[in-house]
């Protein structure tokens, strides 16, 4: 009978001395420690300002363009709707293909579709091109997003995971704050094809930087960072953080195992979007956010309209907007990983006292089938959801009276309503992520569907329904939807883990 091997170890010598192997350590989650970890989530992040970047500072440059093409506003206003279509559809090819091929190789064909597309807008002529265009800058961009958020599940535990992820979502969202800005700046001075010419050589700069930095981190390809490919692509730059990594050189650990390859599925990101256990969520997210891009969309013309703000004072409004974004989010992911911190500690200490009392059918290792995962990351969504609500109805009825109500009150509401839309977006992606940790890219993809089709309906509406009934009423609208909205964040906190268990049972 042929001796079979463990671990390089013929069966009778490894018989013999399983006392040492059950001794060995397991091996890291990821090679990569924490300033590396830090490294990498800033690059994914900065990765991730280009789909805002692109759609934020557009904004400034509609009227030029509309009179430069020889177009209506209305009709350049719908290169946003077709961007936004296109940024939801576009990471439902380009996650699924990050989750087998790589994140390296996926970075580096969207960037080249984004660059190339930036080039053909900056030297456009006419319409038609001007929309084509702007659908194929929407592909090369969004799906940065996905990739990044694959990236993050890649390298980091649960534990730590809330955290960098609100650092990721701080970083995606910065250009609503200065995207503006930016763009009404260049579109004043320059002329509006300055604003793709600058997308240009912020995309090409940050491809060399990314090449050069960042490692593959798919763990079917690398493990846990500590395989090396054959292929040059994959394998540079992970041989250096392999030589400078302290948390993957563990001694005499048990070797990293490859996670599962799976083949290209372009239709999972919709699978994922139907299915039981993660559609209540999704399309909960889904509303919110685009109730909250109705809001962006119209407080141009609202303050325009009210306040007699110029393109240049429009612009600086946005910015409350972004800042309570981007602080939202960072202060979340903390919370994330306290609120995980703790739901953890009481489920090993229910563990350990289960194993104590020989209740056989109890043990079973934390962050497995049993863990409360909906407990310790949903439990903030209620909060958020009720706060967002009040901020809409504060926006609605104050910006109605301008006359009456000082600028300062609508512009704090959209500093609150920031806060709490990306808050909710950092959770339901975190806990995406937890759930589809082989299929983060893909997960990602799927809540960036719902998000963005959601909104390019709402936003498509919204300024003939303000017409039609008032701001305040609009928002009051709105706002109603989102209260019915919370029946999905309820199923999904009591039937969820129920749902899951059935989907992964044979």
């Amino acid at each position: 009978m042929p001796t079979k091997a463990i671990n390089n170890q013929p069966l009778n010598e490894a018989t013999n001395s399983s006392s040492s192997i059950q001794a060995l350590p397991d091996p890291p989650y990821s090679i990569f420690d924490r300033p590396q970890k830090w490294l990498i989530v800033a690059l994914v992040s900065t990765a991730a300002t280009f789909s805002g970047f692109a759609s934020n500072i557009y904004f400034p440059a509609l009227p030029t363009i509309a009179a430069d093409l020889n177009v209506s506003l209305e009709l350049v206003s719908l290169t946003v709707t077709s961007y936004l279509i296109f940024q939801g559809i576009a990471p439902s090819l380009w996650g699924p293909v990050s989750d087998v091929k790589g994140r390296r190789i996926a970075y580096i064909c969207t960037f080249l579709v984004f660059i190339g597309a930036c080039i053909g807008l900056a030297e456009t002529k006419n319409y038609a091109a001007l929309v084509v265009l702007r659908c194929l800058q929407s592909t090369g961009s969004a799906s940065t997003i996905a990739i990044g958020s694959g990236v993050i599940g890649d390298i980091t535990t649960r534990a730590e995971r809330g955290g960098f992820m609100g650092i990721f979502q701080a970083g995606l969202l910065a250009p609503v704050a200065v995207g503006p800005v930016i763009g009404g700046a260049l579109a004043g001075s320059l002329g509006w094809r300055s604003v793709f010419w600058f997308l240009v050589i912020y995309a090409a700069v940050f491809i060399v930087i990314l090449i050069i930095l960042l490692p593959e981190t798919l763990r079917s390809v690398v493990a846990n960072g500590s395989i090396l490919s054959s292929k040059p692509i994959i394998r540079f730059p992970l041989s250096t953080y392999q030589k400078l990594s302290t948390v993957g050189k563990v001694q005499n650990a048990v070797p990293p195992r490859l996670a599962q390859q799976k083949t290209i599925d372009i239709f999972g990101p919709f699978r994922i979007l139907i299915c039981k256990h993660t559609a209540p969520i999704i399309f909960f997210l889904a509303i919110y956010y685009a109730v909250w891009q109705m809001s962006i969309t119209a407080m141009s013309s609202l303050f325009k309209d009210g306040y007699g703000l110029t393109e240049i004072q429009i612009g600086l409004v946005f910015i409350a907007n972004g800042v309570g974004s981007i602080i939202g989010t960072l202060i979340t992911g903390k919370i994330l990983n306290i609120d995980y911190g703790r739901v953890k500690a009481k489920f090993e200490t229910k563990v350990s006292t289960d194993i104590e009392t020989n209740d056989a059918a109890s043990r079973v290792k934390p962050d497995q089938e049993d863990f409360p995962l909906e407990k310790a990351r949903l439990r903030l969504i209620p909060v958020f959801s009720l706060l967002q609500c009040l901020s809409l109805l504060l926006f609605g009825w104050t910006i109605q009276y301008p006359h009456r109500v000082h600028i300062a009150v609508p512009i704090i509401s959209t500093f609150i309503t920031g806060w709490t839309a990306v808050s909710m977006q950092s959770v339901i992606m975190t806990y995406l992520v937890d759930i589809y940790h082989e299929k983060s890219a893909g997960a990602s993809a799927s809540l960036n569907l719902a998000r963005c089709l959601f909104a390019a309906g709402g936003t498509s509406f919204v300024m003939p329904l303000i017409n039609a009934v008032g701001v305040g009423l609009t928002f009051t609208i709105c706002v109603a939807v989102q209260v019915i909205a919370l029946i999905g964040p309820l199923l999904q906190w009591k039937y969820a883990a129920l749902w899951r268990k059935s989907a992964e049972t044979p």
